[in-house]
This record gives structure tokens, C-alpha cells and sequence, in this order.
């Protein structure tokens, strides 16, 4: 009779494989899903899964350019981008530091409403912002990217189990019977949340240049990990936050569409009335597993976030430079970090104005990714047996005309 449970260490091998696709999906599934996914089941049912699946369609080959570049050639998108012209890395320098300190804000804030919300309110949401941003810099200088790795691991399994938990109590729990009618929104305001919706999803086009740095990152540290390894573990990644994001819109069709309830735009609020509408509606059993859920999405996102920028600020930096700058990740983890908190205490009652400003400067600063990529993996520096086959040239440029066209159409509209 065949086994059919892995052995320990058959299961530890098969995850020490994994890395950089994890890490991006730890990236990706943060105010996307939770905020976003849930807020668009909770006000059009189903009905955005269309939008859903488009973007994630569209996107993914200019996502998949970061992980094949990076194992094909041992060096990061970054590199690349110097090859292709100094003036499009310092396009991408400007871009990352108009962009970065909003984006970190933003998951920074969600995640201090959850822990407020969770670990109990004795401390403020200010608090919490602080004190999370100390735990995820201390985890990232002392444990560098093998902590973030092997951390990382753990929480998106424990993310994927506590959400598809939460999922199948709700479908359980549900009475009624579900429409999958899909909408198109009509008004400017549907408008302006379909752009923010599908700006973050599953996430910003610039997550592919922190990919690729993780990507020679895990080399180093990793043998056997090739071009091909790299795209399955990408692939795995990137179907997570597929599966995931479909979860939280069914989330918040299942227990919030046609409720009445809109949610404040107050970080600890907005935690409150998520945790409370989950609890009221399937029970008090939900508020453990919504509350794993939903914290270590948002911390997943705070901690990936907040290596990533820095990463590939002080990598950027050398480039220009031409040279190496001593401590210049740490330079840029604190810079983040102290903007982070002084443009929270400015805007921390604004939050989804914040997150509404930051996941619509994702969308239209995609094309400018997805261009860019698109024009490395096919040039001379990537090695001819890497580069896109013919059906992923004809998606690229297919998504390079759908970004810009959306891009253009929301600022006319």
C-alpha cells in the first residue's frame, strides 16, 4: 500500500524551494484583499470578480519578467534597467520615492487598527504603528532576508488556512441564495473604487523589481534554485493571492453585501467594524480566525513591505553611484520608517483616503513598469532561452494597451 503522508523532511525540503513567490504573495496580500477585496464584495456582491480576474490576467506576465530575468541572468530587474539607460533608473528612483512612503502608511495604519483591535486598545493606534514598525525593523536587520524567508513560510500558511476556514463557515452559515451576475460600474464614485480595486490587485506593478531582488537574494543563499524553479515558485505565488483575493470577496459577499453597513475611515474603526461584522454575522467562533486572518495579511504585507523598498532604494542608489555605500539598506529602513510614522500622525483619520491616493498612484504608474519590463525580457540582456515565448509577447502587449487605456480613461472620466 502506497504512503500517503510526506515525511518531515520530505515537507521541509519541499519548502526550503520556496521563497521569493512566497515573500511576493506576503507582499501582495495586504490592503488589496483585506481592504479593498472585502470592501468590493461588501458593496457589488460578486459582481467584480470579472475585474478581479482581468487585472490579475493582464498583470501577470510583466509580475513574471521580475523572478525570470533575476534567475536567468543572476542580477535584479534593477541592473537591467541601468543596461536599458541611466535615465530609467533614475525615472525609477523618482517613482519609489514619491510612492513608498504612502504605500508603506497605508498597510502600516491597517495593521495598527487590527492590533488595536485584537491585543486590546490600552495602547493607541499611534502606539501600535510605532511599536509595529520597531518589531518588523529589528526582525529585518537582524535576521536579514533568511528570517524574512523562513518567517514568511509560516505566515502565509497560516493565512491561507485561517481565510479558506473563514470561507467555508460562511458559506455554511449563508441562507440565502447568491448572485454571480457581474456588474460594470456606472457612477464616478464606483469609478473611482474599480481603479483603486484593481490598482493593488493583487498588487503594484513595482513589486516585479523587489521580486527580482529576492530572487538573487535566494540564489546566494540556495542551491539548485534555477530559472525554472523560479518560475514555479513564482506561479505558486502568484496563484495564492489569485485564490485569496477571490476569498476575501467572498468574504465580504457572504457577510456584508446588502447589510447596510459602510465602513469608517479610521484605522482602529475600520478594524472594530470588520471584526465586529464577521462576529455578528457567523458567530463568535469567526472573530479568531478573521482576526488571524486578517492580521497576519496586513503584518505579512507591513514587514515584506518595509524590506523591499529599501532594498531597492539602496540598490538603486549603487547603481547611479556606481559604487557600494556602506549601511545604505539601514539608511533607507529608517528613512522609510520615520516617514512612515510623521505622515501617519498627519493623515492617521484619513486612512481610506490614503489608501484610496496610494492604490490609484499604483495603477497609473504601472504602465511605465509593465512598458519597461516587457522591453528588457525581450532585449539582449536576457539569455535567448529565457526570454517570453510567442503567447507571452501577445499577453504583454495586449496588457501594456489595457493599462494604459484604463490609465488614460480614468483621468479623462
Amino acid at each position: 500500500m502506497p504512503k500517503l503522508l510526506l515525511k518531515p523532511k520530505t515537507v521541509r525540503l519541499s519548502l526550503k524551494r520556496f521563497g521569493p513567490g512566497l515573500l511576493f504573495a506576503g507582499a501582495a496580500i495586504g490592503v488589496s484583499h483585506l481592504v479593498q477585496s472585502t470592501r468590493a464584495g461588501a458593496d457589488f456582491g460578486f459582481g467584480l470578480i470579472w475585474a478581479l480576474l482581468v487585472v490579475n490576467t493582464f498583470k501577470y506576465p510583466f509580475f513574471q519578467f521580475g523572478p525570470r530575468y533575476a534567475s536567468a541572468t543572476g542580477e535584479s530587474l534593477l541592473d537591467g534597467y541601468l543596461k536599458l539607460g541611466k535615465s530609467v533608473l533614475i525615472a525609477y528612483f523618482i517613482l519609489t520615492f514619491a510612492t513608498m512612503f504612502t504605500i508603506q502608511t497605508a498597510v502600516t495604519i491597517v495593521t495598527a487598527g487590527l492590533a488595536s483591535s485584537l491585543f486590546g486598545d490600552f495602547l493607541s493606534v499611534e502606539s501600535w504603528t510605532v511599536i509595529i514598525l520597531l518589531i518588523c525593523m529589528l526582525l529585518l536587520l537582524i535576521g536579514r532576508y533568511n528570517l524574512l524567508d523562513k518567517l514568511m513560510k509560516v505566515i502565509i500558511v497560516t493565512l491561507t488556512i485561517s481565510t479558506l476556514a473563514a470561507v467555508g463557515f460562511a458559506v455554511f452559515s449563508k441562507n440565502d441564495t447568491v448572485s454571480l451576475q457581474q456588474i460594470f460600474p456606472e457612477n464616478r464614485i464606483e469609478m473611482t473604487f474599480l481603479i483603486a480595486f484593481m490598482g493593488w490587485m493583487p498588487a503594484p506593478l513595482d513589486i516585479s523589481v523587489w521580486h527580482s531582488l529576492w530572487t538573487v537574494e535566494k540564489k546566494k543563499t540556495s542551491e539548485g534554485f534555477s530559472p525554472k524553479s523560479a518560475l514555479f515558485d513564482f506561479n505558486v505565488g502568484f496563484i495564492g493571492t489569485i485564490i485569496l483575493g477571490l476569498a476575501f470577496v467572498a468574504l465580504g459577499a457572504l457577510v456584508m453585501f446588502n447589510s447596510g453597513t459602510s465602513f469608517s475611515s479610521s484605522a482602529s474603526q475600520f478594524a472594530n467594524e470588520l471584526l465586529s461584522m464577521y462576529t455578528i454575522n457567523l458567530g463568535n467562533w469567526a472573530y479568531v480566525f478573521i482576526g488571524i486572518a486578517a492580521f497576519t495579511t496586513m503584518f505579512s504585507t507591513t514587514l515584506t513591505t518595509l524590506d523591499a523598498s529599501p532594498r531597492a532604494m539602496a540598490k538603486t542608489s549603487e547603481l547611479l553611484k556606481g559604487s557600494t555605500i556602506n549601511y545604505s539598506y539601514l539608511f533607507w529602513i529608517a528613512i522609510l520608517s520615520i516617514g512612515s510614522i510623521i505622515i501617519f500622525f498627519c493623515f492617521a483619520s484619513e486612512m481610506g483616503k490614503l489608501i484610496k491616493i496610494a492604490t490609484i498612484l499604483s495603477f497609473l504608474t504601472a504602465p511605465f513598469y509593465a512598458i519597461i519590463n516587457y522591453i528588457l525580457i525581450g532585449s539582449k540582456h536576457t539569455p535567448r532561452d529565457w526570454r517570453p515565448s510567442k503567447m507571452m509577447h501577445i499577453l504583454s502587449i495586449i496588457g501594456i494597451v489595457f493599462l494604459i487605456a484604463f490609465s488614460i480613461w480614468y483621468l479623462i472620466y
